[in-house]
């Protein structure tokens, strides 16, 4: 039987996700991984979740066990609203819905709120999955470039008049404004409240997608957008992915209550619920305290493989390559001469057992071609330290082959 032709529109716009790709060509064990935005498996609190887990199962076994309400459980839900009361953000239990992780989240926005040619506002460059689930939904994503405050709202705000001159429909400016992924950079609180004084002249939404946010190594944390929003316009995902555990994939969504009455109905037909017994036995983890306990370590750990491999960066990088200097998060953004192609770089790079993240899939516009994401949560210190010294190496091979490619190219146009 043919199929091509029976699949939605929908279907025909996804794409499988580059780095999921990627991630499979580089299990094998001798390859040193930069490319996907994975925890430490040393992060993970084993032998603290075994006991909790015995408690939940012993305590609550059969609701623990059994189907739960869409919007999630109430104690979990409960703990992370006094979380965010102490981040400043006013909400109920009405003003939050528990999501099968963040990825869940970004991909029931698109299925409520975008129609194909809908416009999505996002960073140039921006997280493939929001781009990905975004797209998805036929949405036309127009990407906003950075400097070192985050997204440029002069160019925003000129992005914004001309799409409203055209007669366009903005649906939501979409931002990671916390470590963004994959720059690393922090929007700074002058610039978010600017972009909320944008969203509110030309009425559109604001998509705040916060996993790394906790993860600060230095510097002042700058105030969730959710903490500023004048009238209920910003949505807000958090995830514990990056910050407790990635296998439970527990997230959340605060938003407008109307907003999130959409989310539950549009939640129901894609999973019923997230699985009740680990929203539980997470629930349990934050109340005991043993949530910030292990977070000051695992902020610890990743600070010291941050520190690590700038150091790499600076000793081992050729000259003409940069990269950016995160205060948190999970990730450093490099850009390479202008004439280098990173999709070319990592072939020839997983030859010599390193990979990464060609930066091109992060934009919108396929732009970005001589940049790279590296990952240094993932990899053992020892694995970062030997790895940046493999990358460093294939970049200076790749620029002495351009050098002896030109030079052979001016001497046959001499000739």
């Amino acid at each position: 039987m043919q199929v091509q032709g029976r699949f939605s529109r929908i279907a025909a716009n996804m794409k499988r996700s580059a780095i999921r790709e990627l991630l499979k060509l580089t299990r094998q064990p001798d390859i040193i991984s930069f490319a996907g935005g994975l925890p430490s498996p040393e992060s993970f609190p084993v032998e603290t979740l075994q006991g909790i887990m015995e408690k939940v199962l012993k305590e609550e076994g059969p609701a623990a066990l059994q189907y739960g309400t869409t919007e999630g459980d109430e104690r979990l839900r409960e703990l992370l609203l006094g979380r965010l009361r102490r981040e400043g953000v006013e909400a109920t239990l009405d003003n939050l819905v528990i999501s099968t992780a963040s990825q869940q989240g970004l991909d029931l926005l698109g299925k409520i709120f975008l129609d194909p040619g809908d416009v999505v506002i996002c960073g140039s460059p921006s997280y493939l999955g929001g781009i990905s689930a975004f797209s998805a939904y036929g949405a036309r994503l127009v990407g906003i470039p950075f400097d070192r405050e985050g997204m440029r709202t002069d160019e925003l705000a000129s992005v914004l008049r001309g799409l409203r001159d055209e007669g366009k429909k903005i649906k939501f400016i979409y931002l990671i404004p916390d470590f963004q992924n994959p720059a690393g950079i922090t929007l700074t609180e002058r610039r978010r409240r600017r972009i909320l004084e944008l969203a509110v002249e030309y009425d559109v939404l604001v998509v705040e997608d916060s996993p790394y946010r906790e993860i600060r190594f230095e510097g002042r944390p700058q105030p969730l957008m959710k903490a500023l929003d004048p009238d209920g316009r910003v949505i807000t995902l958090g995830t514990f992915s990056k910050i407790f555990v990635p296998g439970f994939r527990i997230g959340w969504v605060v938003a407008d209550k109307n907003i999130i009455d959409k989310f539950v109905m549009a939640k129901q037909t894609a999973d019923i619920c997230t699985p009740v017994f680990l929203q539980k036995v997470a629930a349990e983890y934050l109340a005991s305290g043993a949530f910030e306990k292990n977070l000051d370590r695992v902020v610890a750990l990743y600070r010291e493989k941050r520190d690590l491999m700038l150091e790499g960066f600076r000793r081992h990088m050729p000259e003409g390559v940069t990269w950016t200097e995160p205060e948190g998060g999970l990730f450093l953004f490099v850009t390479l001469p202008p004439y280098m192609d990173a999709e070319r770089l990592l072939r020839r790079a997983i030859v010599h057992k390193v990979a990464f993240v060609a930066g091109n899939v992060f934009f919108a516009d396929n732009g970005g071609r001589n940049t790279i994401r590296i990952n240094f949560s993932y990899a053992s210190k020892e694995e970062n330290r030997i790895g940046v010294e493999r990358l460093a190496r294939v970049i200076r091979e790749e620029m002495e082959h351009h050098e002896r490619t030109a030079g052979r190219r001016e001497e046959n146009s001499k000739g």
